[in-house]
């Protein structure tokens, strides 16, 4: 008799391996849910300091949409703000003294201190390990590690024979770890080396001018500027050959013309470079200056809507687009570089605070603080593509800044 040989049985399914994976799938869904919704990159992203309500947003540039809001982070009335070199993380310097490190993808607060009475700006180190913020009340720097806001060192701004401190203006990073600021009651420029950064080494640069009330640095790191406000004129400190001292330039810039009334200082952190051109806001005028940077002569005067606030540059430097102080402060112009005159004027809204391009300078972001609002332009047709309620906005930061010195 034949017999037919067995059929092998089936294999039974591997029911424990499939259950692990499931668990595991079901976890990682679960940790996806409880997380913010944010982009896997950071380089669209920004925040908007809401000034009111202490809070600021995050918001993505490429979707034209906001993201979430961070609340808690004090008086915000005159706050700036910097970023870690990944984007990861922002340090905003508040108005009260209060320096707060956030976290843009989970959108919490990570660390906060109140370090001071009353500051006005910061910086951080070009490698990222030092936040160096810039006081008001009582006057100085501190610097600060950047991964736990744990004081390293304090730079005190005291100044003639009674030890009095002055106010700090105009905080920028420089090449080598260097930290450059200007001292506002004492007319003095300051660098500050922080190689090692529990022991600062400062060269002072004394009688600069009346009252400095801001500085930029320029792109490349060479040149640093601080405006003064009680002269017509600016200061420069050539950075790669510190021993040449401080050197005025456009001295007198506003000889012969009635000085205006001077409602709201400009600044000059967002200043406008296109070639071998720098584009300045007149204190006290209605023009922004034309500046040859190879001989850091005047060329021109603009004449423009109202008194400068910002002079912005488009990233690819055919533009520049101003903002002005009240009560004129509901109006943006847009300066054609290669004509040197104006060629555009907006109205985005009541009480326009700051503009911000995106990084390719496609798209410039205007704060309507009055309003309520964020406005966004098209750069080439000038055509608005969208607004955003946010609550008494001011600055406007995107994350290309971390790539960026000065910034």
């Amino acid at each position: 008799m034949r017999t037919e040989p067995s059929r092998p049985r089936a294999q039974p399914i591997q029911r424990r391996g499939s259950a692990l994976l499931l668990a595991t799938l079901m976890l990682t869904l679960a940790g996806c849910a409880a997380s913010p919704s944010t982009p896997s990159g950071r380089g669209e992203l920004g925040i908007v300091i809401e000034r009111a309500s202490g809070s600021v947003q995050i918001v993505d540039n490429a979707a034209r949409s906001s993201l979430g809001r961070i609340a808690g982070l004090g008086d915000l009335s005159h706050a700036a703000l910097v970023y870690s070199r990944d984007a990861h993380h922002a340090f905003v310097f508040g108005r009260d003294g209060g320096l707060s490190k956030i976290n843009l993808a989970t959108r919490r607060i990570e660390a906060r201190t109140l370090q001071a009475g009353n500051s006005i700006g910061g910086a951080i180190s070009r490698d990222g390990r030092i936040v160096a913020v810039a006081n008001y009340e009582p006057g100085g720097v501190k610097l600060f590690d950047a991964d736990t806001l744990e004081q390293l060192a304090e730079i005190p701004s005291g100044y003639g024979t009674e030890g009095k401190r002055s106010k700090v203006v105009g905080i920028a990073d420089a090449p080598g770890r260097r930290f450059v600021f200007s001292l506002f009651d004492a007319g003095e420029i300051w660098v500050a080396d922080a190689s090692d950064a529990r022991a600062p080494q400062v060269t002072r640069f004394r009688h600069i001018g009346l009252q400095p009330y801001d500085a930029l640095i320029t792109q490349d790191g060479r040149y640093y500027i601080a405006g003064l406000f009680g002269e017509d004129g600016l200061a420069l400190l050539d950075l790669e050959h510190i021993g040449r001292g401080v050197r005025r330039i456009l001295n007198g810039y506003g000889r012969g013309t009635e000085k205006l009334p001077v409602y709201k200082m400009p600044h000059l952190r967002g200043w406008a470079t296109a070639g071998d051109l720098a584009f300045l806001p007149a204190i006290g005028q209605h023009a922004v200056l034309v500046v040859d940077m190879r001989t850091w002569r005047q060329v021109a005067s603009i004449p423009v809507h109202g008194q400068p606030v910002f002079v912005m540059a488009r990233p690819d430097a055919r533009q520049v687009w101003v903002n002005y102080a009240f009560p004129l402060n509901d109006t943006v112009q847009v300066i054609d570089v290669a004509a040197l005159k104006v060629v555009e004027s907006l109205k985005p809204g009541k009480a326009v605070l700051h503009m911000e391009f995106t990084a390719r300078g496609d798209e410039i972001w205007i704060s309507a603080r009055d309003d309520g609002k964020l406005v966004i332009y098209d750069t080439a047709t000038y055509a608005r593509l969208a607004e955003l309620p946010a609550d008494s906005p001011s600055g406007i930061f995107f994350t290309w800044r971390a790539q960026r010195i000065g910034l």
